[in-house]
């Protein structure tokens, strides 16, 4: 298989290093979202990547990554849906070894998704935040291998998740809170940019 061409082990190693990450650190979700939530984000996000482990399938990255959406669907909180539907708009990509261009395209309709659903832009302190300037990223590379290509995403979702702190938030519970959760990271976006970083040496 072409290194250029993500295939469907791939993204399954992806999501489990993924899941590695909320694993070991959730505690930091947690705590993040219990300064400016009700707390349970590492929680929500760590037991759905739990039960996902068991259900990874899928002979192509489309549907490795289907397989995780309805686990996410049926967590709790607001954001297992969220995460939920951007797992199954890139389950709609192609059913084939993605390309950089393939990937760019199904985070392009993921991302627009979740904005359209959660009714959230850059700068209201959400998972958005990460998953924009990610897929920005992807849209605008030059790069042909997609290790190379997700390099990028993951430090352009990086940016963007260091860039909550300071905002006030404009969504979820953190909109309750005002300005005196404006120093918190948010800890969807933090999430988000776990996940790209997790495809760094897979």
């Amino acid at each position: 298989m072409p290194e250029n061409e993500l295939t469907g082990a791939d993204a399954r190693a992806w999501l489990l290093a993924f899941a590695d990450r909320i694993d070991s650190d959730s505690d930091e979700l947690t705590e993040l979202d219990r300064r400016a939530g009700d707390g349970d984000f590492g929680w929500n996000i760590g037991s759905a990547l739990k039960r996902a482990r068991a259900n990874l399938h899928g002979g192509d990255p489309a549907g490795v990554f289907q397989s995780v959406s309805d686990t996410f669907l049926a967590s709790g909180g607001t954001s297992g849906p969220l995460f939920g539907l951007w797992f199954g708009r890139l389950g709609s990509g192609p059913s084939a070894p993605w390309t950089v261009p393939d990937l760019a395209g199904a985070f392009e309709t993921a991302t627009g998704a979740v904005r359209r659903l959660g009714r959230a832009e850059v700068g209201h302190k959400t998972m958005v935040d990460a998953m924009v300037p990610a897929t920005e990223a992807l849209a605008a590379t030059r790069a042909t291998s997609w290790r190379e290509a997700l390099g990028e995403a993951a430090e352009a979702a990086r940016a963007g998740a260091d860039s909550t702190s300071g905002m006030v938030a404009h969504r979820g519970r953190a909109s309750y809170l005002g300005e005196r959760a404006q120093e918190v990271l948010d800890p969807g976006a933090v999430s988000i940019a776990w996940f790209f970083e997790a495809a760094d040496g897979i």
